[in-house]
C-alpha cells in the first residue's frame, strides 16, 4: 500500500480515528493524507448593511462570512493536531483541504488512493443525524477505493473475520484486503457465513476453493456457520469479538446492505467496536 486517505471533519478531528489510521500507515509503510472536509457556506452571500439610515444589500465572499472564519480557525488547529500525531509516529503525511462540496471532492480523490479511512460515526451535518450518516452512506456507496471504517476505540488486531455471503463482491473484498494488508497474514482468519433457516451451508466445492485461496496467504483458517436472521446473528457474533478486523463486500449489496439498514445502525456504531473493511468491485 502506498497512499491512504483519512477523511477528517475539519471542525472536530477524532483522535481515536487518527490512532487507527496511524496504526494502518505504520503497519503497511504507507503515506497518510489527511483530507479535511470544510463545508463552507455559499461562495457569495447577501448581507444587509445600514449606512446613514439607508439599508442596502452587500455581497460577502465566503472567506468573510463569520461562520466560515471560525471554521477556518478550527481547521488550522486540527491540521496541526494531525501533523503532530503523524510526526510522533514517524509517518510520512500530507494535508488536503476540500472547500467545495466535501463529499463529492472526497469521492473524487478516492480514485487515486489505495485506501480510505473514515470515522464510523462521522457526519458533516450540523444537526443531529441518525447513524450511519448520509455522508457515510454516500462514501461507502461511491468510493473508488476500499474503505476502512474506524471503530470508536481501537486496541489492535488479533483476528480477521471474513463475512461471506456467497457473492463475487465478498470474494473481491477478501482479495483486496489480502493485497493491502499483507502484514496481517500471520493472523487467524475466520470465514463467517450466516444462513436463514431454509438456507444450506456452503457447497463442499466452494468451501474448498475459498480454503485454497486463503491457504496461499494465511496459515490459521477457520469456518463458522450461523443460522438465523443476518442482523441478529452477525451482530451477536461480532459483538463477542475483540481486536478483530471484519471484511465485507460492497456497500449497497447483500449482507452488508442488510446489516447497515437504519434499524441496525446502532449495532455498527455503538455495539460493535471493530474496524470494517469494505470494497467495491
Amino acid at each position: 500500500m502506498e497512499k491512504i486517505l483519512l477523511a477528517i471533519d475539519s471542525t472536530k478531528i477524532n483522535l481515536d480515528t487518527l490512532d487507527f489510521a496511524c496504526y494502518v500507515a505504520v503497519l503497511t509503510h504507507s503515506r497518510l493524507t489527511g483530507v479535511f472536509l470544510l463545508n463552507q457556506q455559499e461562495k457569495e452571500a447577501p448581507v444587509l448593511r445600514n449606512m446613514f439610515g439607508v439599508t442596502y444589500a452587500e455581497t460577502v465572499v465566503a472567506a468573510d462570512i463569520p461562520g466560515n472564519i471560525e471554521k477556518k480557525k478550527l481547521c488550522e488547529k486540527n491540521i496541526q493536531l494531525f501533523m503532530e500525531g503523524c510526526q510522533r509516529r514517524g509517518i510520512s503525511c500530507s494535508v488536503h483541504v476540500d472547500k467545495g462540496v466535501a463529499t463529492s471532492e472526497l469521492i473524487a480523490e478516492t480514485r487515486f488512493a489505495d485506501l480510505l479511512i473514515v470515522d464510523s460515526g462521522m457526519t458533516l451535518q450540523e444537526r443531529q443525524e441518525e447513524a450511519p450518516s448520509t455522508f457515510l452512506r454516500e462514501v461507502l456507496a461511491k468510493s473508488e477505493c476500499p474503505v476502512a471504517m474506524a471503530p470508536p476505540v481501537f486496541r489492535g488486531i488479533d483476528e480477521i473475520v471474513f463475512a461471506y455471503d456467497g457473492s463475487a463482491s465478498a470474494v473481491y473484498a477478501l482479495k483486496q484486503f489480502t493485497h493491502l494488508f499483507k502484514p496481517l497474514n500471520d493472523k487467524k482468519i475466520t470465514v463467517l457465513q450466516v444462513n436463514n433457516e431454509e438456507d444450506e451451508e456452503l457447497p463442499i466445492i466452494e468451501k474448498e476453493k475459498i480454503g485454497d485461496l486463503l491457504k496461499v496467504h494465511y496459515s490459521s483458517i477457520g469456518f463458522q456457520v450461523l443460522q438465523g436472521r443476518v442482523n441478529d446473528e452477525l451482530g451477536n457474533y461480532l459483538h463477542g469479538k475483540k481486536n478483530a478486523f471484519v471484511i465485507m463486500g460492497a456497500f449497497g449489496r447483500t449482507m452488508l446492505s442488510v446489516f447497515l439498514k437504519r434499524s441496525a445502525a446502532d449495532l455498527v456504531i455503538k455495539r460493535i467496536n471493530l474496524p470494517l473493511f469494505i470494497a467495491h468491485r
